[in-house]
């Protein structure tokens, strides 16, 4: 659940699919037509080659923990201590989010770790894709 007090994304034409996405338990990222390049976050081109023939897909929501810091001191919207974690999705972007159902500590909090993305509404038209360690 997430803490009240937390700011709420708001979605641009550019990032309106992602959040579309996230509403329906989908982590949608995008992919260049031309050169092949997956990336995030979402925008109208292509940041490898700067053409604008890309697309949105699906993603897996598989991951694995490629960084954090376990914050500590209090901020609006998030319970001390929490993980501010990087993690490398399947498809190789990387993007910045929470890990959720696991102590928030270095023991617990491997690098490398395989994570799978769960999706938390923070209301009618904003859901955070947030990750958790891998169920199987």
């Amino acid at each position: 659940m997430l803490e009240p007090g937390r700011a709420k994304p708001v979605p641009t034409p550019e990032t309106q699919h992602f959040w579309d996405g996230t509403k329906t338990g989908e982590l949608r990222l995008q992919r260049c037509g031309e050169c092949s390049k997956v990336y995030f976050p979402p925008r109208p081109f292509c940041p490898e080659c700067g053409s604008r023939n890309v697309s949105a897909f699906k993603a897996s929501g598989k991951a694995i923990l490629y960084s954090y810091v376990i914050h500590h001191r209090p901020v609006p919207g998030f319970k001390p201590p929490y993980a501010i974690a990087v993690v490398e999705l399947a498809e190789g972007p990387r993007m910045m989010t929470n890990i959720v159902d696991c102590e928030q500590t270095p023991e617990a909090l491997q690098l490398d770790m395989p994570l799978e993305v769960v999706f938390e509404p923070m209301d009618d038209t904003i859901t955070l894709p947030l990750f958790r360690p891998a169920k199987g």
